[in-house]
């Protein structure tokens, strides 16, 4: 599997799997409409950009320090893959989403909650090390692990851009809760197949 290929997929099989941005950007889009949730989702990717910069440079130094130490957060990573796909797998799909407490955002308070909840959730610090330590090698380019960042960022824009806009319409919010609970299975078990064949792939 190609570098490129790997990040794609686990990327966006992520991305699909419900979580804290997911309620979020539904809560924003149920209770105050499209502009709202499309700019929380706009907050969600630029939060992942952060995660991205300081992973790019963690790994960085790890290749260059140690290459036990790099092996040993590999195979973390790919642990780690492994889990969420089976939690993905084995949950019901119910998405837990807070609707009380209702207050008017302004458009920078709705860009915030989005930046808020991706930067502060460590599901996406590990979501974000995890891949990059999967792929990336000491011969990949510095722009083509940027490219893989902003593939992440864009990914998550344009998947939430998407629940946005599902979810300030009934009709669509409900089909949308359906596909979600069928991609359960389908994502976890894909994740947790891809965790256990990094894990024994070779070496860069």
């Amino acid at each position: 599997m190609t570098e490129i290929l790997a990040v794609a997929v686990i990327t966006v099989l992520a991305v699909v799997a419900p979580g804290a941005d997911f309620a979020m950007v539904v809560r924003n889009s149920y209770l105050y409409g499209r502009r709202t949730g499309l700019l929380a989702a706009t907050g969600v990717a630029a939060g992942v950009l952060v995660h991205v910069t300081y992973t790019m440079l963690g790994v960085g130094l790890l290749i260059a320090s140690s290459t036990a130490l790099f092996t040993v957060i590999k195979l973390i990573g790919a642990a780690y893959l492994v889990y969420i796909g089976v939690r993905t797998f084995r949950a019901r799909g119910d998405v837990e989403v807070d609707l009380e407490n209702k207050t008017e955002l302004t458009p920078l308070a709705a860009l915030r909650t989005g930046f808020l909840t991706n930067v502060l959730n460590p599901k996406t610090t590990l979501f974000v090390v995890s891949t990059f330590a999967q792929v990336v090698s000491p011969g990949t380019p510095l722009y083509q692990q940027a490219g893989y960042g902003l593939f992440m960022s864009l990914a998550h824009l344009l998947w939430f851009g998407v629940v946005a806009v599902f979810f300030s319409h009934d009709r669509m919010r409900t089909l949308m809760l359906r596909g979600q609970k069928a991609l359960n299975k389908v994502i976890g078990s894909v994740l947790a197949g891809l965790g256990i064949s990094l894990a024994f792939a070779p070496s860069h």
